[in-house]
């Protein structure tokens, strides 16, 4: 990673990958991205998203969602006004609602998102390519 800065947002297939030791998705690149970080932190949306496919029967997490953030040491990133009203100013690059609260707290918040979905390149935010 560049000198973007050290404060992170995971998309929330990279926090899964993170999380699973047995994933090799991750390159070594972006493993240390995320350990040397300042902060890494996880929205709650991604939060709501992982809830949505447990409670579809999609998938299945090892932990609970909070046991992850704590035993990674990431910081839950909350919702404000301010992001649900950058999603309504966003260009319409990425259809997913998730993915795009997603861009508009890495907007709003000046964080680099940590993902592979290259629906993410036309957005004015920094990303650390997973």
């Amino acid at each position: 990673m560049t000198d973007m800065g050290r404060r992170l947002l995971l998309d929330t297939h990279v926090l899964l990958w993170w999380s699973d030791d047995r994933e090799s998705r991750l390159g070594d690149a972006t493993r240390d991205d995320i350990w040397d970080a300042d902060v890494v932190y996880v929205s709650i949306a991604s939060a709501w998203e992982l809830a949505i496919k447990v409670s579809s029967g999609k998938l299945r997490l090892d932990m609970p969602f909070q046991a992850v953030l704590d035993v990674n040491e990431f910081q839950l990133l909350p919702l404000s006004l301010a992001h649900v009203e950058r999603v309504a100013t966003l260009p319409r690059h990425h259809g997913d609602p998730f993915d795009r609260m997603l861009a508009a707290q890495a907007m709003h918040e000046g964080l680099t998102l940590v993902t592979h979905d290259r629906a993410f390149a036309p957005y004015a935010i920094p990303v650390s390519w997973a």
